[in-house]
């Protein structure tokens, strides 16, 4: 079994166990990162929903960037080939809040072997759903989100970018789900990815990650294994052409 799945089986097993235990939501401490207090309601990010137990076009190619300065909500970030942190190599993550009390994104390619119906077994509507959920990220990890693309707004909902919007309460949980959304506008994760904002800003301007905008393509792709792969190495050869025009330039 390779290391990537070892450790999304002991996040998931992490998660579970705090469901099957009952617990509150308790914040994982780490450094640089903003703590639970800092959301204090459901309107600013919490979940009060608890674990219970298309891909792009082929010339798809937003354009990227390094300056710190462009990171916002609804941004994307893709971690470069240098980032060594086990949590974050390889990754792609969407920026769902940014702002003075914090950073919070999800985590887009690490889809688990976890069915929604086990995950969400407290919601009737959820237990047909064999659609799988995803790892978040490291932080939180018995906390439930989704994502979902939708022509309107959904009452309550936190708008991200262009269509598409967070769930982040039972109530909203249980009213999208009601609706049956297709696997590919509906995605479900557990816990998040955290930073202040000088961390993340440091991080990138070390290199570490390349920000993107966001696109419904790849917060909903298809093939998720092979979403950081395929920007990571159009993001290099877009770079690798501009150092070749500057080079020429200087000629």
């Amino acid at each position: 079994m390779s290391r990537r799945k070892l450790w999304l089986y002991a996040m998931l097993a992490t998660a579970l166990a705090f469901a099957a235990a009952g617990r509150s939501n308790r914040y994982i401490k780490k450094p640089g990162v903003l703590q639970t207090k800092a959301w204090p309601s459901a309107s600013t990010l919490t979940t009060d929903f608890l674990v219970e137990s298309q891909a792009p076009p082929a010339g798809f190619l937003p354009v990227q960037s390094k300056n710190a300065r462009s990171l916002g909500a609804g941004k994307v970030l893709v971690a470069s080939r240098n980032l060594g942190d086990p949590h974050f190599a390889k990754t792609v993550i969407l920026l769902v809040r940014y702002d003075a009390q914090g950073v919070l994104g999800l985590v887009l390619n690490h889809r688990t072997d976890i069915p929604l119906s086990r995950v969400l077994d407290s919601l009737k509507a959820a237990k047909d759903r064999s659609d799988m959920v995803y790892l978040g990220g490291p932080l939180e990890t018995a906390a439930v989100f989704a994502l979902y693309q939708s022509p309107a707004k959904p009452e309550g909902a936190e708008h991200i970018f262009g269509s598409v919007y967070l769930i982040n309460s039972k109530r909203l949980f249980e009213q999208t789900i009601s609706a049956q959304p297709k696997p590919d506008v509906f995605h479900v994760y557990l816990g998040y990815a955290g930073w202040n904002q000088d961390q993340l800003r440091q991080e990138v301007e070390l290199g570490a990650w390349f920000i993107f905008p966001a696109e419904a393509g790849s917060v909903f792709n298809v093939d998720p294994d092979a979403l950081w792969p395929e920007m990571i190495r159009k993001t290099e050869m877009q770079v690798a052409r501009g150092e070749r025009g500057d080079a020429e330039r200087r000629d």
